[in-house]
């Protein structure tokens, strides 16, 4: 896999480093990655560098190395989404039942979920189900479940599947 290490975000400040005054590189997709130079091209320059370096070590290992992450001015906010019938509904309700707006609600939605993709990239096991609302009383009959931080989550052990009672 080839990659074009100038598209990666690189940040650069001036700052005083154990009592020099350097500029430091830092990478947004590589948070452990910090290039220290005298000059702002000599920092850059070592970035560029090191993200080579760390993709070919990556590839080495056989390991998928993080791709540069797209500027966020190159999306509007706006999706335009079909839901079924359905679907749409119990959104709606459950929005209301919130508070909230419905849009709000999809947001806050697609929000966790995006947190949770992100979780499983990193490849930890969590395991999501949904599970319908008239079966909360099964947390109160089956010891192995307890709530967590509301009366919509149950945790069972750690080896069974954290269920939505929505």
């Amino acid at each position: 896999m080839t990659i074009d290490p100038h598209a990666y975000n690189i940040s650069i400040r001036r700052g005083d480093f154990e009592g020099d005054t350097l500029f430091e590189a830092r990478v947004k997709e590589l948070p452990d990655l910090h290039a220290y130079g005298d000059t702002y091209a000599e920092a850059y320059d070592l970035a560029v560098d090191a993200i080579e370096t760390a993709a070919a070590a990556y590839a080495d290992q056989g390991r998928r190395f993080p791709k540069a992450l797209v500027p966020v001015d190159d999306y509007s906010g706006r999706v335009t989404l079909r839901l079924p019938r359905r679907l749409h509904r119990a959104l709606a309700e459950t929005a209301e039942d919130e508070g909230v707006s419905l849009n709000q609600h999809l947001v806050s939605a697609l929000s966790y979920h995006s947190g949770y993709a992100a979780a499983r990239k990193m490849e930890i096991d969590t395991s999501w189900q949904y599970v319908p609302k008239q079966l909360n009383a099964e947390s109160e009959s089956n010891p192995k479940l307890r709530l967590v931080s509301s009366n919509s989550y149950a945790y069972q052990d750690a080896s069974e599947s954290l269920k939505y009672y929505g």
